[in-house]
Parts: C-alpha cells; structure tokens; sequence
C-alpha cells in the first residue's frame, strides 16, 4: 500500500522553497496531505462525505491561521487535529447525511469490512489512539498529547482498543498485523475527489467574511436596543400602588369597638371638664 496515503508528511516542496508565499505553500501542503487525510478520516468516521467535509474544513481553519500553522513544527499534525475534531464531533449524530457509515469498497474483502466495524464500534477517543499510534506510526507521547490525554490514559486507551479487536479478530492482537489490515483497508478505498486548494482559500475568506458581518450586524443591533433603552428609560423610581382588592374568608380585626356617638359626648366633656378632686399631696422635705 502507498505509505504516504496514511501517513503523510510535511511536504518537502515548501521545505526546500523557503520563498514561496503563503498561497504557494498552503497548496503545497494542502496536496501532500489533504488526501491521505481523507482516508484516515475515513477510519475514524466511516463516513466518506464526512470525511472530505472534515479535511476541507481543516483547510480552511488552516489558512485562517495561517502565520501559526506556517511555522508549526508539524503542520500536518496541525491540520490532522482539526480534521480529527471536527469530524468526532458528536453533533454530526443528529445530521441524516451522516447518520448511517458507508460501506467499505468492494475491493477491501470481508477482513476489510470486519475491522472497519470493530473500529467503528471502539469509543471515539479509542479508536483515535489506535489510528494514531498503530496507523500513523506516532509514539506514545505524541499520541497522548494529540488526544488531550496523559501518556499512561493513552496506553490504557490502546490495550483496551486492541484487546477489543483482538477479540472480534484474534489475528488483530498483534500489532504488526493490525497495522497491515490499517494500511490494506486505506490502500483500497477509491482516490477522493477534492476541491481545488484555491477553492478551499476561497472557502475560508469567504467564511471570514461571513463571520464578521454577522458580528458586526449582532453588534450594531445591542448598540441600538442599549441607546433605545437608554433614552426611554425613566429618570426617577415611581412607585406603583397595587390596588384593593376584597379577600374573603379572612377574620374580623380585633380591637376596641367603634365608638357610638353617646361615647364620643362623653369623651369630649371628660377632656373639657376634668373632675375637681384634692390635691396631690406632695412630701416636703423636713
């Protein structure tokens, strides 16, 4: 099987022609790898239109950032990553196109279809661990840190995956042979086509673009709607008086009764003509 179809490398084109501008080298990179990218995203997700959606999305997150990925010491790594994202994103579940995997060519056999159902049947992050370390030939580190994981996370991650397959397929156990069934099943999946790669820059400006009225348009409608508030907005608290209502069921207040009009006379002639009596008597001091 052609190596470089599963694991492809920085391309040498942009290596040795350090002058080459940004557009040059993107298209450098992205025909060197896009396509073996394609295929282990294949691996992953067992869904071939996703797999191309991932990788051209990859891309255009590529040349987005491009001043980083340019001097990443792997940009290949970098762009794998992000297809790899993408394409486990679980949100993927709930589209009709990508409900269901594709089948395996006609060409990859029963053993090929067997072990693209045992992969598929790993956990994502397994299944990830496999691809990297057994596929791509990535050591333990690495692997560990492309999948967000410590290095013993990862190995317990790898046993588990292969002793998973080992048991659908006894021959899968070992290592050797489960990399030769990795490589065989890539070999024969059909060449993908793929969009041009000033397409994909075309693409990703475009999103650019997208993006940033969408941000300008939410942000000139909070501007609006704050000055609208601003400017309608009451200067001063004004209290609201709830108004009455009857509320039956509720007991009579207790107190003293009202007083009747013959209470009243009384009240004021006791106040207008107090009642003469003795003095006080008050102590002198001796």
């Amino acid at each position: 099987m052609p190596a470089e179809r599963l694991k492809p490398g920085a391309p040498e084109e942009a290596d040795a022609a350090p002058g080459l501008t940004p557009e040059e080298a993107f298209d450098a990179l992205y025909a060197h790898a896009a396509p073996g990218l394609v295929h282990q995203t294949f691996l992953l997700t067992g869904r071939r239109a996703l797999s191309r959606e991932s990788v051209e999305r990859a891309f255009q997150q590529a040349w987005q950032r491009w001043p980083e990925v340019a001097v990443d010491a792997d940009p290949v790594g970098w762009v794998r990553a992000a297809a790899y994202e993408y394409a486990l994103s679980p949100w993927h579940r709930l589209r009709r196109a990508h409900k269901h995997p594709d089948a395996p060519s006609a060409e990859a056999g029963r053993r090929g279809q067997e072990l693209l159902s045992a992969l598929l049947e790993l956990p994502p992050p397994y299944r990830r661990t496999v691809l990297l370390y057994d596929g791509l030939g990535l050591d333990l580190p690495d692997t560990a840190a492309e999948t967000e994981a410590s290095t013993p996370a990862a190995a317990n991650r790898l046993l588990h995956a292969r002793t998973v397959l080992g048991r659908k397929d006894p021959d899968l156990a070992e290592p050797e042979e489960l990399r030769r069934r990795l490589d065989a099943l890539v070999a024969e999946e059909p060449v993908t086509d793929l969009p041009a790669a000033r397409a994909v820059r075309t693409g990703s400006e475009h999103r650019i673009r997208t993006w940033t009225r969408a941000v300008v348009g939410v942000t000139a409608v909070l501007v609006a709607m704050t000055g609208f508030t601003a400017v309608t907005a009451p200067t001063r608290y004004v209290p609201v008086n709830a108004p009455g209502e009857t509320v039956n069921g509720v007991p009579v207040r207790g107190g003293p009764e009202k007083l009747r009009p013959e209470d009243l006379e009384l009240r004021d002639r006791l106040r207008s003509e107090p009642n003469p009596g003795p003095e006080r008597l008050v102590p002198v001091a001796g």
